[in-house]
């Protein structure tokens, strides 16, 4: 092995990609960001430019690699994780994208999606890929490309075109078009993928009229995904891990055993319980999904999605103007001694657990004369906690019983608001001395592949609590936050 070897993380995220180099203990060396734009091109369309996602990541690689260079560190292996269910397409001749990425996020799929269920369709994709029939998903997506896309559907049937979630494309580009590859995370997350048999389900491909053609391989976790082509790094440098951005923060934050539970707080806010080998069907529309392979030995979990989080946040500072930066919220939201009645929901692409209605638009309920710039704030952070607490609901009617969250994401650092979130869902919350779990459980992925972390045990060792937050408020009034919230999401539900 050589001198000083350390893990370089891409995390290919919502709203800028970042590079992070990392000891292979998981302590963070130097990390890099880049914003990008996003476009909505119409209600509930939202896309990012594929170029844009390539260039910010790879702006974010080469400084990480710069850096390394400098301290005399070698750079062992790079773990990518990325936003999933986002969804490019390309030409395997000319690698250039077809059309803009369709986030995650976008609802163009809608009417589509309502249809496939009329038609009956919806017990068949939940029994094989743990997931709903929803436009949140990439199989949609695809098939929306292939139909609106001028020639997209004749370039397919030649075997053409290749599909991909952003990890895909970056392994593309960055080992110049000779690995088309994903892992069994991301492939999970397509509405294409069996999870109870690990493998590209033919009988979903007629379904959404996808040639598999389009597909990658789908490789564990940790594993080989070929090189970086010299002349995109100035190097050869193994790519040896991929999870979807959850999962990796799942696997950052140690969540390796049956029962314990994460819950990021980025662009939305997902939760994910480990249930070990076991993939179990909820009563309460939470998805069934892959929360890692190793080795060829599939671990699941139950995750619940919240598609506004730390986007509303932005949204104050980009569409309303009414902050600079993320920063000023905590103090605007503790300056005010209660909501005063005004709440937020923030389903600006619809909404997620365990409502799955993607045809609500968001509100801002209970403004009065008095209502001003921290009344607005404090509603949108409470808004998070109050999605929290549906989802939470639903994991304990599911049969989960814990006491204890491990929280993550850019919004951790906002004490005011994870003091909020454990009166509200009356469960102890723990933020890790690591908070960029997502780059990290990535960076211990490659570190697995390439024998610099010696096992999954070392992992959950590795783990340290910063700071515990415990329910303190008093339930008489928790229960009338509770009751306002419910009241406002009310408001916005089209579906029953």
């Amino acid at each position: 092995m050589s001198k000083n070897p350390v893990l370089l993380a891409i995390d290919q995220g919502t709203t800028s990609s970042r590079a992070i180099l990392f000891q292979p203990s998981g302590r963070p060396l130097c990390t890099a960001q880049q914003e990008f734009d996003q476009i909505y091109p119409d209600d509930g369309w939202v896309e990012h430019n594929p170029e844009q996602i390539w260039q910010s990541s790879l702006q974010a690689t080469r400084r990480m690699v710069d850096a390394a260079q400098s301290a005399a560190q070698t750079i062992a292996g790079i773990g990518i994780t990325n936003q999933r269910e986002t969804t490019l397409v390309w030409d395997r001749k000319t690698g250039q994208p077809l059309y803009n990425a369709i986030v995650w996020q976008d609802r163009r799929t809608a009417a589509y999606c309502a249809d496939l269920k009329r038609e009956g369709y919806e017990i068949l994709v939940r029994e094989k890929t743990g997931l709903l029939l929803d436009p949140y998903f990439s199989a949609t997506k695809i098939h929306w490309i292939l139909q609106q896309v001028s020639g997209a559907r004749t370039l397919a049937q030649q075997g053409r075109l290749a599909f991909g979630t952003t990890d895909s494309f970056l392994i593309w580009r960055l080992s110049g078009g000779r690995v088309h590859a994903t892992d069994a995370t991301n492939a999970s997350r397509t509405l294409l993928f069996n999870i109870h048999r690990q493998c590209w389900d033919p009988e979903l491909l007629e379904l959404f009229d996808i040639p598999e053609s389009m597909l990658p391989e789908v490789k564990n976790c940790a594993d080989d995904f070929g090189h970086t082509d010299p002349t995109i790094l100035g190097q050869q440098i193994p790519i040896c891990g991929v999870a979807g951005d959850q999962q990796a923060a799942a696997f950052g934050q140690a969540c390796l055993s049956p029962g314990m539970t994460k819950s990021t707080y980025g662009t939305g806010c997902f939760a994910l319980m480990n249930t070990g080998a076991s993939a179990l069907t909820s009563q309460h529309k939470l998805l069934t999904t892959v929360a890692y392979r190793l080795d060829g030995k599939t671990s699941y979990a139950l995750e619940g999605s919240i598609f506004v989080a730390g986007a509303a946040v932005q949204w104050l500072r980009d569409r309303l103007q009414i902050i600079q930066s993320a920063a000023e919220t905590e103090a605007l939201a503790a300056s005010l001694d209660s909501n005063k009645g005004v709440y937020l929901v923030p389903a600006f692409t619809g909404l997620g657990v365990p409502y799955w209605d993607p045809d609500a638009r968001g509100t801002l309920s209970g403004l009065t004369r008095d209502s001003g710039r921290a009344e607005i704030v404090r509603a949108t952070l409470e808004a998070v906690c109050y999605q929290t607490r549906d989802l939470i609901d639903a994991m304990q009617a599911d049969g989960a019983n814990f006491t204890t969250l491990r929280v993550d994401g850019g919004m951790v650092v906002n004490r005011w608001l994870m003091q909020f979130l454990a009166d509200i869902i009356q469960v102890t919350v723990e933020v890790p001395v690591v908070t960029e779990t997502t780059a990290l459980g990535a960076a211990f992925l490659a570190g697995l592949q390439q024998g610099l972390v010696p096992s999954t045990a070392a992992i959950d060792q590795t783990w340290q609590c910063r700071q515990r937050y415990l329910p303190i408020m008093d339930e008489d009034k928790r229960q009338a936050l509770l009751a306002g919230w419910d009241r406002a999401i009310a408001r916005v539900l089209t579906q029953p």
